[in-house]
């Protein structure tokens, strides 16, 4: 079961990926079927990264993690 970590949510556009990149921000990019929209930064909040997590952009928009199923590997 996934977890909430952030407190900002994200509103969603059609026609873009939302992710959380390596530096801790949320960001969105367009999908090949929007040629017009840049990459750019969403939101100021800043997520610390734990190793063993799976962090994405839940259903309400705000960033969640699930444990990592590793099948007895680290």
């Amino acid at each position: 079961m996934a977890e909430r970590v952030g407190k900002e949510s994200v509103r969603r556009e059609d026609g873009y990926l939302y992710y959380l990149g390596k530096d801790g921000y949320v960001w969105r990019t367009p999908m090949k079927t929007n040629p017009r929209g840049r990459k750019q930064k969403m939101g100021s909040e800043k997520v610390d990264r734990r190793e063993g997590y799976l962090y994405f952009i839940d259903k309400a928009g705000y960033v969640a993690r699930a444990k990592m199923n590793r099948r007895g590997r680290r």
